[in-house]
């Protein structure tokens, strides 16, 4: 899913499902003490994220998150991981080229009750209501949540700030592209255009910021 929508340069692994695998001591202390299910989405993303790495010509390194709990990459290389249930996702590039990347996947599912007022504009959904009505049968809420996800993960490397719900304004496309607009001071990029796709379990999301010639 998420290899379709991304450019080509960025190197995409998918999984639907969970992987067994063997992690560096770095990356075991982070997951110690949490529950099962974290373990293996843990493990799996980094099973992706390894094999797409493997692709640009990188060894297996550990993938420790940071302070921010952003995944730092090997040097020369910018990237994203994502999971949610039954999917994990990693995609990584040549800092050479790309700036960043960010990558989102959620599950086909609207949103529970209550959560799109806290994450959108008043103007979102107001345009959620119109996409509602012309094509049913894509959670536009869900949708929404996904994109300003990976709108932020593209966002954070670049500034190590914090990107609010209501500081990116989405305009999701029935063709399957959408642009965020930076509604802060002085961004490193002003709009962001990135594309969707939806499956039948999972929606994903992408962007990724080139780097200038």
């Amino acid at each position: 899913m998420l290899r379709s929508i991304l450019p080509e340069g960025v190197e995409v692994e998918e999984l639907h499902g969970d992987s067994v695998a063997v992690l560096f001591p770095q990356e075991a202390a982070v997951v110690a003490d949490a529950v099962a299910e974290r373990r293996r989405e843990f493990t799996s993303v980094r099973v992706c994220a390894r094999k797409a790495l493997r692709r640009l010509g990188c060894p297996p390194v550990p993938l420790v998150p940071d302070a921010a709990g952003a995944p730092v990459w090997p040097q020369g290389v910018v990237g994203s991981m994502t999971h949610c249930r039954g999917y994990r996702a990693a995609a990584v590039a040549p800092a050479g080229r790309w700036q960043s990347v960010g990558v989102d996947a959620e599950p086909r599912l609207p949103l529970p009750a209550g959560v799109l007022e806290a994450i959108s504009l008043p103007e979102e959904r107001e345009w959620l209501r119109a996409l509602g009505r012309a094509h049913a049968e894509i959670p536009w809420d869900r949708l929404l949540f996904s994109t300003k996800e990976a709108v932020y993960k593209v966002w954070f490397p670049l500034t190590a700030r914090r990107l609010e719900f209501e500081q990116a304004r989405v305009t999701l496309r029935p063709d399957g592209s959408f642009l965020a607009e930076l509604l802060v001071p002085r961004p490193p990029f002003r709009t962001l255009v990135g594309r969707w796709s939806a499956g039948d379990e999972h929606l994903v999301t992408a962007a990724a910021v080139p780097r200038a010639t």
